[in-house]
């Protein structure tokens, strides 16, 4: 009997610990890419106010939602589809012997990513220095930024309509990385963070600090989108529909990444 309650009680707990690892991989996931200990928020010190990037997520309106279906297609591009949220139509004059074809332009319609990497060494922005040579005791140096420095990211080759395409990659990357992405960062003169590193006696000491930046690469559809009536009827045609592949560099706002060196002689 004492076996039967064992084996039953092994059971149990196996069953019971699968689970809690289960939901903590769960939790891992959902957590998306790890900061490392070296990268430090700044937002509250940050001697510059960085304008918070406010992502294009549109809903569609009940004619937009009937247009994209329409279109055969996957069309995610957020200007493309301000227009549509924009347009009405009357539907008394769609007679069933109306026909008509609108032209609405070539458009980056959709934009699927093949991954997302983050280099937290992106850009360096600053180097505090210490000399403790003549020192007996370790001397202590805090991270000051010494001027003021701005990051810009961008498209890795030129591409038509790259301002929605930088719009459409920026929602996947940030989707994928949890941070907070920009195109534009900057680093004010005279911020200070109190992390502390200690420079031993008879070295120098060198703080380097980077403004990380995420690497998205996909590619991006291309296509001449058409209004068309036929029949009663109201839809979206799209043809000669194309793609190409396209990266970007998009820095991560109001983060840094720290390096220290310590030396014998100045480098």
């Amino acid at each position: 009997m004492k076996r039967v309650i064992i084996a039953f009680l092994a059971i149990f707990l196996l069953s019971v610990s699968t689970q809690v690892f289960a939901e903590g991989e769960g939790k891992k996931e959902e957590k998306g890419f790890k900061i490392p200990d070296s990268v430090l928020k700044i937002s509250k010190e940050n001697t510059y106010t960085n304008p918070t990037q406010d992502l294009p997520y549109l809903q569609p309106s009940e004619l937009a939602k009937e247009l994209l279906d329409s279109a055969g297609v996957t069309i995610e591009n957020p200007d493309l589809i301000r227009i549509l949220n924009e347009s009405t139509v009357n539907d008394s004059k769609l007679a069933l012997g109306f026909r008509a074809s609108i032209y609405l332009g070539e458009w980056p319609l959709a934009y699927e990513s093949d991954g997302t990497e983050v280099n937290w060494e992106y850009q360096k922005v600053n180097t505090n220095y210490a000399d403790n040579r003549g020192g007996r005791s370790p001397q202590k140096m805090t991270y000051v930024q010494e001027q003021q420095k701005k990051v810009n990211g961008g498209l890795t080759a030129k591409i038509p309509n790259s301002e929605a395409v930088k719009k459409m990659m920026m929602i996947k990357a940030t989707e994928h990385t949890n941070l907070p992405l920009s195109f534009e960062t900057v680093i004010g003169q005279g911020t200070r963070k109190n992390n502390t590193y200690n420079v031993a006696p008879k070295q120098v000491g060198y703080l380097h600090s980077y403004v990380p930046a995420a690497n998205e690469k996909g590619k991006v559809t291309y296509g001449e989108v058409y209004l068309t009536f036929k029949g009663g009827k109201r839809k979206l045609e799209v043809k000669n529909v194309t793609q190409q592949g396209i990266g970007a560099w998009i820095p991560v706002q109001d983060h840094l990444s720290f390096t220290f060196v310590a030396a014998n002689q100045p480098k």
